[in-house]
């Protein structure tokens, strides 16, 4: 769906979605048949997509830990933020200080109804439906205004979620990385990454596929050169741009990425 256009608010169970795709992978219940069915599909040409998600998973519990004990962050908004599973967004930030502020966005249904059933009780999180891409509409969104304050630093998390949004000079991943540093303040920090692959024909099977599985809610699986192109400006937090699962392990032994024929590529920047 294009940005500016009414965000449907009723869930069709036929046409899957990345949302409930990503859930079934981390082994939810929240997903359909169409979407179970989607995934045996992409399994057969890049079979370590479950192992790429939950890997994906712990990279984003491991940030936001990082960035609430490490770095003091207290607030959180989280683009594209995907059904509730364990250990979301706020239980990690609020486990550091049960005043954390986390705002969810998502264009998703489903996700505004589990969302909001699961943080019914949280004065301190919401969840937003909107279109990732509509930047002053999240911003100005009465749930923002109440619980982040832009003037001071804020992380905003676009965790496996750019690969969602089609190339656009004025929509597309890199313009809007760049719209929303503009209401930044310094010390503020980005966490990007996407799917990417080295191999052509890789990259155009699940491009097109997932395109048409989800009826055109896709953009496209890029390479790491495009990702680079996002941090373009930060101060790039160690390890630097990485396959996730290598980004600040918990242990020696934490599960890594097996197979590379698509991985999940990112990392955590820093606005001077």
């Amino acid at each position: 769906m294009e940005p500016g256009k009414q965000l449907s608010t009723s869930i069709d169970a036929t046409v899957p979605t990345a949302a409930r795709m990503y859930d079934h992978y981390l082994g939810g219940k929240d997903n359909y048949a169409s979407d179970r069915a989607a995934c045996e599909e992409l399994d057969k040409v890049v079979p370590s997509t479950r192992a790429l998600a939950l890997n994906n998973r712990r990279f984003l519990q491991r940030v936001v830990g990082t960035l609430a004990g490490d770095y003091g962050i207290r607030q959180f908004l989280d683009h594209g933020s995907g059904l509730p599973t364990q250990n979301n967004v706020h239980q990690v930030a609020q486990a550091v200080d049960p005043a954390s502020r986390v705002v969810y966005v998502d264009n998703d249904p489903m996700v505004l109804v589990h969302g909001r059933a699961l943080l019914d009780q949280n004065d301190h999180t919401a969840v937003i439906h909107a279109d990732m891409r509509e930047t002053d509409q999240i911003f100005s969104h009465p749930d923002t205004e109440r619980l982040i304050d832009f003037s001071q630093p804020v992380a905003v998390l676009f965790n496996s979620v750019f690969h969602c949004i089609p190339d656009d000079e004025a929509n597309g991943p890199l313009a809007v990385a760049r719209r929303v540093r503009e209401h930044l303040a310094p010390g503020s920090f980005m966490v990007m990454c996407q799917l990417v692959s080295e191999d052509p024909e890789v990259r155009k099977f699940v491009t097109d596929f997932m395109d048409q599985a989800t009826q055109g809610h896709w953009g496209r699986v890029r390479q790491e050169a495009d990702v680079a192109e996002y941090f373009e400006g930060l101060e790039i937090l160690e390890p630097g741009l990485v396959e996730v699962s290598t980004w600040r392990p918990d242990t020696e032994v934490a599960p890594r990425q097996l197979t590379q024929e698509w991985i999940e590529f990112g990392g955590v920047g820093r606005l001077p």
